[in-house]
């Protein structure tokens, strides 16, 4: 029998097995550690991306079923075929989340992500009504972005309901794979995003500089487009947001210059050379590194009164804790536990998320 052969019938007898679950980019650094997640809780997915050279020894390694599909309708339609659920984790998703967004509602196949990206909430979002329409939902952000975030938000929320300000800031230990720091590339030079009065406003980079305490460290932290200025306001309605990440000094310092030299970071050349030395760096913390690393967040809500309240939380370092949310709502919906339309992770499965999955508790101070 030809190799050719025996692959055709490997695709053919994949086409034919139970997909409850897909993971699409299943390959990828954090994809892979959505599919181990399955392997240990039993659950056995199928997996599914772009590159076939990538993905069949993924799928050989765990001996889940796959197939190779690109974001083109019909190979999506053929994909989708039968399936339930979508954890889509090929990013930058701002170039891969629409196609398969469309084509999840054309199939009537729930849609999850772990994008962190605010373009990527919005643009799912004028979806919503389609969704609704085909039973279908809609939920970026199942990961470590923007999970814990949006609970830790959700949680303040019920402290104040007559809030109208949110600060979230967060400092991880761990380090960034490399599709996240490619995702980064995609908005360098582009500036940040707060929400004031309800809307979106574009800000220079570094825009707001403070210093936090997470506990163990007190570090100084700078304002990023973190998804949760998005969703934050829909779990809420709280209208004025901002999120910190706390960084070296060294490195807000370097944002400040995006300032004066926004053009040249957002030029391909800067961008194709950042690319190349991602590319060639490793594809993301060790399994030792992931255990011992942690993520600290802290938020606060403060009313037209000046009243302020504070909470914070614990959790796993981000790309463990993805795998873990991401796989835990897959399961949430296969058990009918979904609402169709555009949620967040809060208005789908309410503040207490994230203390299920993690084990974390919320600290009120």
């Amino acid at each position: 029998m030809s190799p050719n052969l025996d692959k055709l019938r490997t695709i053919e007898f994949s086409i034919m097995e139970n997909k409850d679950i897909i993971i699409y980019g299943a390959y990828g650094y954090t994809g892979e550690l959505i599919v181990r997640r399955c392997q240990e809780l039993g659950i056995k997915p199928f997996l599914s991306g772009r590159n076939e050279n990538k993905l069949t020894p993924i799928a050989e390694k765990f001996g889940f079923p796959y197939q190779v599909a690109d974001l083109k309708n019909d190979d999506l339609d053929s994909l989708l075929k039968g399936a339930r659920v979508v954890i889509h984790a090929a990013g930058p998703f701002i170039h891969t989340s629409k196609p398969m967004v469309e084509a999840c509602i054309r199939n009537g196949v729930h849609y999850t992500d772990i994008t962190g990206e605010i373009a990527v909430f919005a643009q799912a979002r004028k979806y919503d009504e389609e969704a609704k329409k085909a039973g279908v939902m809609l939920l970026p952000g199942t990961g470590f972005d923007v999970v814990p975030s949006d609970c830790l938000a959700a949680h303040l929320k019920s402290r104040m309901p007559d809030a109208d300000d949110l600060v979230l800031a967060f400092h991880g230990t761990g380090r960034a794979s490399r599709g996240t720091s490619l995702t980064v590339v995609e908005g360098l030079g582009t500036g940040g995003t707060i929400r004031k009065d309800g809307k979106l406003k574009q800000v220079e980079d570094a825009h707001n500089v403070r210093r936090f305490d997470f506990g163990p460290i007190n570090l100084t932290a700078v304002t990023i487009p973190w998804g949760d200025v998005y969703t934050a306001f829909f779990s809420t309605n709280i209208p004025n947001i901002k999120v910190y990440m706390g960084l070296p000094e060294k490195v807000i310092n370097g944002m400040k210059w995006g300032k004066y030299f926004g053009w040249l970071m957002r030029s391909e050349f800067v961008k194709s050379r950042a690319r190349a030395k991602i590319v060639a760096g490793k594809a993301g913390p060790s399994d030792s590194a992931r255990e011992k690393a942690t993520t600290y967040m802290i938020g606060t809500v403060t009313d037209n009164k000046g009243n302020s309240l504070t909470s914070t939380i614990q959790t796993q370092e981000g790309y463990t804790l993805t795998a873990m949310t991401a796989v835990d709502i897959a399961k949430k919906i296969l058990a009918g536990n979904y609402k169709p339309g555009w949620q967040t992770p809060s208005l789908a499965y309410g503040k207490d998320l994230i203390c299920e999955v993690s084990g974390a508790r919320f600290t009120d101070l």
